[in-house]
This record gives C-alpha cells, sequence and structure tokens, in this order.
C-alpha cells in the first residue's frame, strides 16, 4: 500500500530565454509558486531507505529559487535545478529517522537517526572512478533536480544516508545532525584552498556556509586570523563568535590594507563577485581564491600581472562528498563543533515553511540558519 505524505513543492513557468544555448535555471524558470501537496510514496525500491523527517534546514539556494528579477520574473538562482510540471519538492538538508528499507539495503535498519547528503553521484563517470564526486558528470542534487526533504516522508538511496550514531543522543545532536550538509560544503572549501595552519583568511558572506568558515577555521583548521565581510547586521553579530574582526562591506573596503596581513586564503560565499577582483591587491604569495556563491553574475578579472606574480589560484568548490559528513560527525560527538550555534530561529510544520519562504527578503534579512521541524525533536 502506498504512503500518502505531505510535501511542499515549488512549480514555475519553464520558458527558456531565445538565443541561449543550455540556459540555466535563472534563464529558464519564471514566476515560482510554492504548493502544499500530498504525494504517494510506493514499495521502497532497490538500494534505498524511506525516512521520516525529523528537521530539515532551509539553504541559500532553497531562498535563491524563489527570488525573482523584478522586470522579468526568472528565478535569480543559477544552480542547476529541473522543476517537472508537478513541481519539485524542495529542501536538501535534513536529520531523519530510518522506518524502512528497501533491497539490497546494508548496514542500516529501521530505528537509526541519519543525516543526508544532497549531491547523489553516479558512481561510473571518469570524474567519480578518479575519487572525484562532487564533480561527478552526471550528479543529481536533492532538492533541485530530485525530489527533496521538506516533506514528511522521503525515499533517498541508502549510500548518502549517514547514521549519526552517539550524536542522536547529545543535547543538540540532532540539530547540530541538520547542520551537516551546509558544514561539509565549508569543510569541502577547505580542503579545495589547501588550507595551512596559520593560514589568514578572509570570508565575503555571513550566511551560514560563511560562518561555517569561521568556525571550522578557528576550531578545526587552525587559521591564524579570520576577517568576514558581511552587510547585514544580525549576521555580522553573529560572526563575531569566530571571527577576529567583522566588517559592512562599505567598511572593509575603506579600511586601509596593512602591508604585512596580506590574506592567504579567500572564501567567496556572498554571490558579489566584484569581491573577488578587488580583493587581489590584498592577496599574498601562492594565496587561493575559493568560490563557493552561485549568483549568475559574470567574473571580471584585471590586475593580471600580479595574479601571475604571486601565482594566485581562482578555483570553485562544490559539494561535501568525499568523507567530510563523517568527520564532521566525529567532531560534534566529540563537542568541538557547536553547529547548532549558527541556528537563528526554528518554525515547525509545512505551513509555517511555506509563510516564511514566501518573504525571501525578510527570511534572508532576519536570519542565518533556520531549522524546520517536522517531527518530534527530542
Amino acid at each position: 500500500m502506498a504512503l500518502k505524505t505531505k510535501a511542499l513543492v515549488i512549480k514555475a513557468e519553464d520558458e527558456p530565454k531565445a538565443g541561449i544555448f543550455q540556459p540555466g535555471t535563472h534563464q529558464r524558470y519564471r514566476h515560482p509558486q510554492l504548493e502544499i501537496v500530498t504525494r504517494s510514496l510506493e514499495k521502497v525500491s532497490l538500494g534505498k531507505v524511506r525516512l521520516k523527517i525529523i528537521m530539515a534546514g532551509i539553504c541559500g539556494t532553497d531562498v535563491h529559487l524563489l527570488k525573482t528579477d523584478k522586470e522579468t520574473g526568472y528565478v535569480l538562482t543559477s544552480a542547476p535545478a529541473y522543476i517537472p510540471p508537478e513541481g519539485r519538492v524542495l529542501g536538501h538538508e535534513c536529520v531523519a529517522e530510518v522506518v524502512e528499507c528497501g533491497a539490497g539495503v546494508r548496514g542500516i535498519q529501521p530505528g537509526d537517526i541519519v543525516s543526508c547528503e544532497s549531491v547523489i553521484s553516479c558512481g561510473t563517470c571518469f570524474p567519480c572512478r578518479r575519487g572525484e564526486f562532487n564533480q561527478c558528470s552526471r550528479a543529481e542534487l536533492m532538492g533541485l533536480e530530485t525530489d527533496g526533504v521538506f516533506s514528511h516522508y522521503a525515499d533517498l538511496p541508502q549510500r548518502i544516508c549517514h547514521p549519526i550514531g552517539n550524536l542522536a543522543d547529545k543535547p543538540n545532536g540532532l540539530r547540530q545532525a541538520a547542520c551537516l550538509e551546509p558544514a561539509a560544503v565549508a569543510h569541502v572549501a577547505f580542503e579545495a584552498a589547501r588550507f595551512r595552519a596559520a593560514d589568514r583568511v578572509i570570508i565575503f558572506g555571513a550566511g551560514p556556509i560563511g560562518l561555517f568558515l569561521a568556525m571550522l577555521g578557528k576550531y578545526i583548521f587552525g587559521a591564524s586570523q579570520i576577517d568576514i565581510v558581511e552587510p547585514l547586521e544580525l549576521r555580522r553579530n553573529l560572526a563575531h563568535k569566530w571571527a577576529d574582526r567583522v566588517y559592512t562591506p562599505e567598511d572593509f573596503w575603506l579600511t586601509q590594507p596593512d602591508p604585512e596581513e596580506e590574506y592567504d586564503v579567500v572564501f567567496e560565499a556572498s554571490g558579489e563577485l566584484t569581491n573577488v577582483t578587488r580583493i587581489i591587491p590584498r592577496c599574498g604569495a601562492n594565496s587561493r581564491i575559493v568560490l563557493l556563491a552561485r549568483s549568475g553574475t559574470p567574473l571580471e578579472l584585471n590586475l593580471i600581472d600580479r595574479v601571475i606574480t604571486n601565482a594566485i589560484i581562482i578555483r570553485g568548490s562544490r559539494g561535501h562528498l568525499g568523507g567530510a559528513f563523517g568527520k564532521l560527525i566525529r567532531l560534534c560527538e566529540a563537542g568541538r563543533l557547536p553547529l547548532h550555534e549558527v541556528v537563528t530561529n526554528e518554525i515547525t510544520g509545512l505551513e509555517s515553511l511555506k509563510k516564511i519562504l514566501l518573504e525571501p527578503e525578510q527570511l534572508t534579512a532576519d536570519n542565518a540558519k533556520i531549522l524546520v521541524l517536522l517531527d518530534q525533536i527530542k
């Protein structure tokens, strides 16, 4: 018998802009709408587990999929997405209870509490066979290209589900587990930066990813200095927990740089790509600039002589696969990584989730990380 479950879906007009080869999400979907619908889950298929969602996190990507260009109505996010006519179930951050296992599932059983990755790699393409799962050429993004977890129940591949073990019974353990996905994105970004102990860091953007970058830099990776640039007061106030210096964009660019304090690592997590161009004069030898935020806007570079002379590396970072989840679970179990401290709001139920997502500008201004309670929490 099929299981009926409520879910929050996004629907949009599918109208690709003319004259663009392979238009991105921000060039294809217009006038998004949210609906709470009833979906049917049939028999759990091979290799999948049925999850009862305890708690889900709202990501900036969810919000950007609802923000639109005021003139054209096209959504602003350039993250890969496919919204079918029946709608796409949003959400890709969660902690959940396993209630049923499909054939072929090993190592997970009903009653286990899990946190889930959101990049579903194929395992067989050339990047996957090299162990570069985040760059899988056939990857599907949960909540964007496949149905996500803004639902009471969801069927997901076992291989993206991580049992959280003793963390489930610790104070705030479930909240920390609900934050693992964005924290793992930050962890992978540190690896992409070839981070070295005592590196000086600047982070543009104090949304959840930026805050997790600061937290990891302070507690785990051994940064000697962490600066954050963020326009929103609430997020600046929160950033003081982990950053040495916190600036508004205006104050930062007006500050006379100290030539003895060049940055070793730059994390661009705001989507304002002019930051990359403007920070190059403050980057030291062999510095690394890591891009995390998508905005659909072009990156324009000058000062190429300095990039060449200082051997500055500019690279992107996507995803959280490759072991980050397991490392972070251990660190949270050990009490070394208080991921829940980034949470600024908790709401209950799909109706509350729909309401807050319908005001994306206000959501961003008033919050860092929001968790949605969909089942009873310890």
